[in-house]
């Protein structure tokens, strides 16, 4: 499966940037009306799957009724692929801003850890919805990865091997390194139901969510970066 967008898909991103309505359509354009359906779609797909999900559930879930949530997207599936795409795309505008500042590595590492956090915060189906994919026969990530998240993963090794050769980090291997930067953080959200029962608490209250956040950037000061490096 290559990374183009099937043409339905960008007819479907055309009428959403445009915000436009069928001629004599009942329904007024409102603001946020499209955001709602992709939350909604984003809270039942992670649920349900797409095989399981339901147009209409989906549909009362955002408030509208399945003829407008129809003349958005033509088919469930074509709403699963554009919810996923929005996601990935949100996930590498968010974190390649954060790293586009100037600093030094460690700066940039911590700015795109917030950044990564931020995002989990916002979307904490996301990792459901990603493990659903990783489970799929269907090739759905295959684009999406190369589109999105390889150019992302190129930048943040180069960030990891700047900062070993500046001096700023321990001398690690980038590649796994990252993968536990991100793992550490998409699995809290991940297994959220297993720890409300080891911890009998809710583990997304804002609360427990800022001492997660306060526990990985502790952790990443102390293994990766090195004690010259903690005092900048």
């Amino acid at each position: 499966m290559g990374s183009a967008i099937p043409s339905s898909l960008a007819n479907a991103a055309s009428r959403l940037r445009e915000n436009k309505l069928p001629a004599g359509h009942a329904h007024p354009r409102r603001p946020g009306t499209v955001q709602r359906i992709l939350r909604a779609a984003e809270e039942h797909f992670a649920q349900r799957g797409l095989a399981g999900a339901r147009i209409g559930a989906i549909a009362r879930a955002a408030r509208v009724n399945k003829a407008l949530l129809y003349y958005y997207f033509a088919s469930k599936e074509e709403l699963h692929r554009f919810t996923l795409s929005a996601l990935f795309r949100q996930l590498r505008e968010q974190t390649s801003a954060a790293l586009d500042l100037p600093g030094s590595p460690r700066q940039q590492l911590l700015r795109y850890i917030n950044s990564y956090f931020d995002f989990m915060v916002a979307h904490p189906n996301y990792p459901r919805l990603f493990e659903r994919e990783l489970m799929s026969e269907e090739p759905r990530l295959v684009g999406l990865v190369q589109e999105h998240l390889r150019p992302l993963y190129r930048r943040l090794t180069a960030v990891i091997r700047a900062g070993i050769a500046e001096g700023e980090f321990r001398r690690v291997d980038p590649q796994h390194t990252l993968f536990s930067l991100v793992a550490m953080t998409v699995f809290y959200f991940a297994a959220a139901p297993v720890l409300s029962q080891l911890w009998r608490c809710e583990p997304l209250a804002p609360r427990r969510v800022a001492a997660r956040r306060r526990a990985i950037l502790d952790f990443v000061e102390h293994a990766l970066f090195l004690p010259a490096a903690r005092k900048r």
